[in-house]
């Protein structure tokens, strides 16, 4: 791979987005992050929850990152390290990955497990959104 240049996969892990809402852009939550990133939310939130070794989870993530530059201002979407933030896959009964999950007013209205084209995870937050 040439100097300066990454796959999506790469600048997801690498160009992680912790804290504030950064519009368009995929975030990075962590058990302490969680409430803030995805329960307090005034928008529909697209939780994955993944593993950096889970090939599924990486196949689906430049769709997410589409996804999160079409909704921005509208939707979040947020990723969840199951390895990295246990009690927060816990606490949602994650048992198999990808799963994802949509959020609207902090709870998970719908889930889904496996890998999922872009189109349905549009469906999903298009869905939130009317």
């Amino acid at each position: 791979m040439q100097a300066g240049r990454r796959t999506s996969f790469e600048r997801a892990l690498h160009g992680r987005r912790q804290g504030a809402d950064q519009p368009g852009q995929v975030l990075h939550a962590t058990d302490a992050s969680f409430a803030e990133l995805v329960e307090r939310s005034p928008q529909p939130v697209l939780v994955d929850f993944w593993a950096e070794w889970c090939a599924p989870c990486r196949a689906i993530a430049p769709a997410l990152e589409q996804l999160a530059a079409e909704y921005a201002g509208r939707a979040r979407v947020v990723k969840v390290d199951v390895d990295r933030c246990p009690a927060t896959a816990r606490r949602f009964g994650i048992r198999s990955i990808p799963t994802l999950a949509l959020f609207q007013g902090g709870e998970p209205v719908e889930t889904t497990v496996g890998l999922q084209g872009k189109d349905r995870l549009a469906r999903l937050l298009d869905g939130a959104l009317r």
